[in-house]
């Protein structure tokens, strides 16, 4: 019987003999550990880990073994299949930069997603979804129009579950989302933020780190919460810069920065290398 890629994660309260216990419940099915990766934080006590094995048993019967675990350890775990790309919304506004970029990593296979479709608040970016083969959506959304807002948060719910997304990607997508939009979206919504420190929020941020005369700027790539640009972080990116740049320089750096910082956190939540802890992430690369 031919073998199939999976990753296990998990998370419980940091105790001797977990990754014994783990271990043997696969091995116990003939599986092939492939990578191992383990973390306990100090600060709450908590124990990470994530293995990638080949195993050809069933998925019946792989839970079975690790639910006995599972109930042992008082564990929080999943169990993925890693040969199956995730399924995945990605929305936008006008800037084309980190949508190109995901489009460009997906249709090589360097990301492991599957795009069901582009969903965006303007119509600008339709042409370049459409040079990708992926189907565009358009849902407007009048800023300042409470409705509006609300019809178009619950439109994007139905692309969520009419295309089985399991994760969301805002590529430079320029709506605040609702509380209870974060709270659906919860762990399965990724965003990029432009900047490291310090924050420049509102139109223009380059210009403004500009006129600062900043050293260095950055891209902050994290989960979506209901406190704006606050989520836990996955993956930050920073490049140092000088006098010398002009504000047109820095919006170009500035861009390649989120493309990358973006890219690789969608690649780790997809290969379940990303696991809460609380208000952090850790993150096994």
């Amino acid at each position: 019987m031919s073998t199939r890629p999976r990753v296990l994660t998990l998370s419980c309260p940091d105790r001797p003999g977990i990754v014994h216990a783990v271990t043997g419940a696969l091995v116990a099915l003939d599986a092939n550990i492939t990578e191992s990766q383990q973390y306990g934080d100090p600060d709450t006590g908590l124990f990470f880990l994530r293995v990638a094995f080949d195993a050809s048993a069933s998925e019946e019967a792989l839970r079975a073994n690790l639910e006995v675990v599972a109930h042992r350890f008082d564990v929080d775990w999943t169990l993925s299949a890693a040969d199956v790309p995730l399924p995945t919304l990605v929305m936008c506004s006008k800037q084309g930069h980190c949508l190109n970029d995901l489009l460009f990593r997906h249709r090589s296979g360097h990301l492991p997603v599957d795009i069901r479709a582009v969903v965006s608040n303007h119509t600008d970016l339709q042409p370049l979804a459409e040079f990708y083969g992926l189907p565009f959506v358009h849902v407007p959304v009048v800023t300042g129009d409470a409705a509006s807002k609300a019809a178009g948060e619950a439109r994007l719910l139905e692309l969520v579950q009419e295309h089985g997304a399991e994760l969301v990607v805002l590529a430079r997508y320029m709506q605040v989302l609702s509380d209870d939009l974060c709270r659906s979206l919860a762990g399965r919504a990724i965003n990029i933020h432009h900047s490291f420190l310090p924050s420049f929020k509102g139109a223009k941020p380059y210009h403004q780190a500009h006129a600062r005369g900043v050293k260095i700027i950055g891209a902050t790539a994290h989960y979506v919460t209901a406190d704006l640009d606050e989520g836990p972080i996955i993956e930050q990116e920073i490049e140092r810069v000088d006098h010398r740049a002009t504000a047109a320089e820095l919006v170009r750096i500035g861009q390649d920065v989120e493309a990358r910082t973006l890219a690789r956190a969608v690649r780790w939540h997809a290969e379940q290398r990303v696991l809460l802890d609380g208000r952090r992430t850790v993150v096994f690369r």
